[in-house]
């Protein structure tokens, strides 16, 4: 079993928010309002490893380089670390290699929030 099942982003401003992490991760945002909240929801394959997720807006999400830290995967960690600096962000922590096939960086999206990019398994 999978403990881990779905995680939110705090953002502030959506549609600024949205801009980046599609840019980011070169996808599509679904847009959606639950329980109040305005969200974003990531692309979600069916009967594949991992997690729901999404950007989210409302009266207790608030931004944080402080908070839990979300590893997004991505194919080519250089390139995303690229368009996330291009669209505002600032790197935390540069790309390391962790292991034979792992690597990492960190950087602080345009909304404050720390994130984490992980290339390999």
């Amino acid at each position: 079993m999978n403990i881990a099942i779905h995680f939110e982003i705090p953002v502030q401003d959506l549609e600024r928010a949205i801009r980046f992490y599609e840019g980011v991760f070169e996808t599509v945002l679904e847009r959606v309002q639950i329980d109040g909240n305005e969200m974003a929801l990531f692309p979600l394959e069916g009967g594949t490893a991992g997690c729901s997720g999404a950007l989210a807006k409302g009266e207790s999400y608030v931004t944080s380089l402080d908070g839990t830290r979300i590893y997004l995967r991505v194919a080519d960690i250089e390139g995303a670390m690229a368009r996330a600096l291009a669209s505002g962000g600032a790197c935390l922590y540069p790309v390391t290699r962790v292991g034979e096939s792992l690597r990492v960086a960190e950087c602080r999206d345009c909304e404050g929030n720390r994130i984490a990019l992980q290339e390999g398994t």
